[in-house]
């Protein structure tokens, strides 16, 4: 008596999925690598950018007095938990004391305010989160520092985290646990 052929097939792969099964072995998991996503140091929340060119006369001239007067009207609660880019989007000469005003302003209802437009103000925070970091906590450790993800993370953030961790790490990677880029061996 003859099987049908999907039959044997079916029941050879089944076989040598059980005996393989024994077999495999996923190295990633095993290695001790500790895979970083600086995503996770990404700002967290609104961003908004405050646009002195809002406050110009004639789009070309700051005058203090009307800026002042401006900003005691101002409806500051639009910025409170949010991070903030203070910038002038408009071809002006700005004076220092402008952004300093605005940023007196902000800080005490803003999570962070920085000065440039909002790609600076993701740059600035993502690599303060960084800084934070307690490089101890790393310690003889094989990190790999995750290259691809759902953000486009600013490559400044790459070297911060090389900065904070070659002291502390073992070996720094760039990649993916399964495909990496060596960037750091302690010898």
């Amino acid at each position: 008596m003859f099987l049908p052929v999907t039959i044997i097939f079916t029941s050879a792969i089944l076989y040598f999925c059980i005996i393989m099964s024994d077999v495999i072995i996923n190295k990633v998991a095993e290695s001790g690598l500790i895979s970083l996503d600086l995503e996770d140091y990404y700002p967290k929340g609104d961003i908004l950018v405050f646009d002195l060119k809002d406050y110009l006369f004639m789009g070309l001239i700051l005058k203090e007095k009307d800026y002042r007067a401006a900003l005691l009207t101002t409806d500051w609660e639009k910025f409170r938990d949010k991070y903030v880019a203070i910038t002038c989007s408009a071809d002006a000469v700005i004076p220092m004391w402008a952004n300093m005003l605005a940023a007196s302003y902000l800080q005490p209802i803003a999570k962070e305010v920085v000065f440039g437009d909002e790609k600076k103000l993701i740059e600035i925070v993502l690599v303060n989160h960084i800084s934070l970091l307690k490089g101890e906590e790393f310690q003889d450790q094989r990190i790999v520092v995750k290259g691809c993800g759902e953000v486009q993370i600013p490559e400044s953030a790459y070297v911060a985290i090389t900065n904070k961790l070659r002291p502390f790490v073992k070996s720094i990677m760039y990649g993916e646990p399964c495909s990496t880029v060596p960037i750091y061996k302690k010898k």
